[in-house]
């Protein structure tokens, strides 16, 4: 059993991810260790002594980053418009894509230290942002939960390594477009 990190720990654990995701987002998850602990301001000892290999340093950073992006999501379940709270829920997903996509393929797929309780809270604000959109009317009523964790991936991939806003914004505008109910006649 460890102990609780003492409250300078903490800092320097929190400071260390904040940095660490910085250089990877700016130089790519290839960034070494060395390079995290120059950016903040540490020795590698540090750095190793709070994350004992680059993987778990990964790892790390992608938990946060999705710890992150369950805070975003739930809090949109309390926008009034649920349709424009789903649209920002896409928009959020896609936004934080190239970096989280970076971090996990990284990992092989392998994310030691990613708990399922994080997952859990994304697919429960999917899942709660759909349903509120489809009782007001503003998204497809056959859609799923896992539909729409699919359409987010796809559009997360489609969008991964582009520099293009204007493609972005493209498939971003295709995508929330087919989450709208068809139009009768």
């Amino acid at each position: 059993m460890s102990r609780p990190l003492r409250a300078d720990a903490r800092r320097n654990r929190a400071r260390l991810l904040e940095v660490a995701d910085q250089v990877f987002t700016e130089r790519g998850v290839g960034a070494s260790t060395e390079e995290v602990a120059r950016a903040a301001g540490v020795g590698i000892g540090t750095v190793f002594r709070h994350f004992p290999t680059k993987q778990a340093l990964l790892a790390a950073v992608l938990a946060a980053r999705l710890e992150q992006l369950a805070a975003e999501a739930e809090a949109l379940t309390d926008e009034p418009d649920p349709g424009a709270a789903l649209d920002r829920l896409v928009r959020l997903v896609v936004g934080h894509a190239r970096a989280k996509n970076a971090y996990a393929d990284a990992l092989g797929g392998d994310i030691p230290g990613l708990k399922d309780e994080i997952r859990g809270r994304l697919r429960d604000a999917v899942a709660a942002l759909l349903a509120r959109a489809q009782a007001a009317g503003a998204v497809r009523a056959e859609l799923r939960p896992a539909d729409l964790m699919a359409l987010l991936v796809g559009a997360s991939r489609a969008v991964e390594n582009t520099a293009d806003a204007a493609a972005r914004e493209r498939v971003l505008g295709v995508v929330l477009a087919g989450l709208r109910p068809e139009a009768t006649d």
